[in-house]
């Protein structure tokens, strides 16, 4: 019982380490998921050999299988949490919204805005980026001032140059100090 415990407990921590090293890794942060990976590694080997040393003990499998599944919950839960990288949203609208735009450009957002032929009108389209830890900051300001807005979103994988800068960051700061 006491192995079952400690395999439960090992895949607990194992699968969101694996979840974090699987995201370093797609955002280009090699050196990061490759420490997680050693610690991923230790784990794993430790875990599995305690299941192989009896493979007719159903409660150590049971156990490895349910720590999985809730170290995929757990894991999910941390990373929404982390919050990694950048999103880019592109708002599609029915009509140009010089108030959002401004306001999304107070807050710190870096927003570019094009004009579109649609099927039967012109539609405008700001491109938008965000960190991921503002996503919500920013769909509540789409929310409130263009609710009808069409919004698709992408991870980006890395980015040079543009607005991005410590301009952005300072204007994030300055709109959060200002209590929006």
């Amino acid at each position: 019982m006491l192995e079952a415990l400690l395999i439960f407990a090992l895949q607990i921590i194992y699968v969101p380490v694996l979840t974090l090293r699987t995201i370093l890794l797609v955002k280009n942060q090699t050196k990061s998921a490759a420490s997680a990976g050693l610690i991923e590694g230790i784990i794993y080997i430790i875990s599995l050999g305690i299941v192989f040393k009896d493979l007719s003990n159903w409660l150590n499998i049971g156990a490895y299988v349910l720590g999985f599944s809730a170290g995929l919950l757990l894991g999910g839960y941390i990373e929404r949490k982390l919050a990694f990288g950048y999103v880019t949203y592109n708002v599609s609208l029915l009509e140009r919204s010089d108030k959002l735009v401004e306001t999304l450009r107070e807050a710190g957002f870096g927003v570019t805005v094009f004009v579109g032929e649609g099927i039967n009108s012109n539609r405008v389209r700001l491109e938008v980026v965000a960190k991921r830890s503002r996503e919500k900051e920013f769909l509540k300001i789409i929310n409130e001032i263009a609710p009808k807005a069409f919004l698709v979103s992408f991870e980006i994988r890395s980015f040079q140059g543009g607005y991005m800068t410590t301009r952005m960051k300072k204007k994030a700061k300055k709109y959060k100090e200002a209590g929006s």
